[in-house]
C-alpha cells in the first residue's frame, strides 16, 4: 500500500471507529491515549481505577469503570462506541510483588487478558495491541536482546505477560485478528507538555523515585544491588520516553490495518543501556544537586541487563524517538512532579516551554 492509500484508509477508519484503551486511566494507558487523540482517532477507556486517576482521562474521552476481563462490560463497551480496535495496558508490573504472590499475577495480567480475549473475538474486533514486557527475556546472556532471543522469564510478572502473547498468537492463527505485542524496556519520562505522568503513589519506578526524592518527597532512593556483572555493578536497563512509547502504540495499530493478515512482535527501546548509578548522576546533573543514595541487597527476579536490539521496530514501523536521552527524560519527569505537587503556579505551562527549551539543547549522554 502507497503512503497516500496508508493515510487514506487511516482517515476513514478514524473518522467511523473507535479504539478501546484498557488501563487507559494509568500511567502508559494514558499517554497512549493522548496519542491517539492527537493523531485523529477516537477512544474508549476501560479501567477499574484501582491504580489509575479519573483526571488523567480526557473530558472528551469516554471513561468505563470496571475490569477490562469483565466479559459482559467489554462486550457493551465494543457495540456501545463501535470499537475495532483494542489496546491493552490494564494489569499489574511490580516484578518483586509478582515473585511474593504469583496467582495475583496471573489472575490480572493472564486470566483478565484471556477473557478480554474472547470478549473481542466475539465482538468482531479486528486488531489488538497488547502491552508486553522484556521480562519475557528473563536474565538474558546477550548485552542486546532481540525478538528471537530466548523467552525465559525469572519472575512470575514476565511469564504472565508471555502467557498473554501466546495466546494472541494462536488466536491470530486461527480468527480473523491481527496482532502486535510491544515488548516495553523501562518506561520513564512524562508528556512534555504535562498532560499526563506517572502519578502513582509508592511507584517503584527507579526514574519517579528518583525525581521524588530530589524534590524532597522521599528520603532517599535505594539501589537494589553493587553485585550485578555490569560495567558499575548495578542493574542496566534500556530506558525509553513514554511519549516515543506511546506513539509506537499508534503506528502499531496503523501497521495492523494496513495489513490485516500480518502480526508482529516487537521490542519498544531505544538500543542503549544505562546503570542504576548513571541514572542517579543524571537526575543529579539535571537538579544540580546530589539525592540521597542507599545501597540494599538485589531483589528477586531482578535481571543484570535488559537492553533492547529495535532494528526490527524500526524496519515495520516508521517510528522515530524524539526523546532519546536520558537527561531529557528526567526532566520531563521531574517537571511532571513540581506539577504534581504544585511547586509551580502554572505548572502545565512551565513544563511546556521547559520542553521546548529542552529539544534545543545538545545530548548530554
Amino acid at each position: 500500500m502507497t503512503i497516500e492509500g496508508r493515510e487514506a484508509t487511516m482517515d476513514r477508519a478514524a473518522a467511523r471507529r473507535t479504539v478501546l484503551v484498557t488501563g487507559g486511566a494509568g500511567y502508559i494507558g494514558s499517554h497512549a491515549v493522548l496519542a491517539l487523540r492527537d493523531a485523529g482517532w477516537r477512544v474508549v477507556v476501560i479501567d477499574n481505577l484501582t491504580t489509575g486517576f479519573r483526571w488523567a482521562v480526557p473530558d472528551d474521552v469516554p471513561l468505563v469503570e470496571g475490569d477490562a476481563g469483565d466479559g459482559p462490560l467489554v462486550t457493551k463497551t465494543i457495540s456501545d462506541h463501535d470499537v475495532f480496535a483494542v489496546m491493552h495496558f490494564a494489569g499489574s508490573i511490580i516484578v518483586p510483588e509478582s515473585v511474593q504472590n504469583p496467582l495475583k499475577y496471573y489472575a490480572n495480567n493472564t486470566a483478565q487478558s484471556r477473557s478480554l480475549i474472547e470478549a473481542a473475538l466475539a465482538a468482531n474486533v479486528s486488531h489488538f495491541i497488547f502491552s508486553s514486557t522484556a521480562a519475557v527475556y528473563g536474565n538474558p546472556p546477550t548485552s542486546l536482546v532481540d525478538e528471537t532471543s530466548a523467552l525465559q522469564p525469572i519472575n512470575p510478572y514476565g511469564m504472565s505477560k508471555l502467557m498473554t502473547e501466546v495466546m494472541l498468537r494462536d488466536v491470530a492463527a486461527a480468527h480473523a485478528m491481527n496482532y502486535c505485542a510491544l515488548r516495553y524496556f523501562n518506561v520513564a519520562g512524562a508528556d512534555p507538555e504535562c498532560r499526563a505522568g506517572q502519578s502513582t503513589l509508592g511507584a517503584t519506578h527507579l526514574i519517579k523515585v528518583a525525581v521524588e526524592v530530589a524534590l524532597g518527597k522521599r528520603a532517599q532512593v535505594a539501589v537494589f544491588g553493587t553485585d550485578f556483572e555490569t560495567r558499575d555493578g548495578t542493574g542496566v536497563r534500556d530506558y525509553i520516553h513514554v511519549s516515543d512509547l506511546a506513539l509506537a502504540h499508534v503506528l502499531a495499530l496503523e501497521e495492523l490495518i494496513s495489513a490485516p493478515t500480518k502480526s508482529h512482535v516487537l521490542n519498544c527501546g531505544y538500543g542503549r543501556g544505562f546503570s542504576v548509578l548513571e541514572v542517579l548522576d543524571a537526575v543529579d546533573r539535571v537538579t544540580n544537586s546530589p539525592i540521597e543514595r542507599k545501597f540494599v541487597d538485589r531483589r528477586a527476579g531482578d535481571p543484570a541487563l535488559l537492553v533492547a536490539q529495535n532494528k526490527q521496530i524500526r524496519a515495520v514501523l516508521p517510528w522515530t524517538p524524539r526523546y532519546d536521552d536520558l537527561d531529557t527524560i528526567v526532566r520531563h519527569a521531574l517537571a511532571w512532579e513540581r506539577h504534581l505537587s504544585g511547586q509551580s503556579a502554572t505548572s502545565a505551562l512551565a513544563c511546556a516551554e521547559n520542553s521546548k527549551a529542552i529539544e534545543g539543547e545538545p545530548h548530554h549522554v
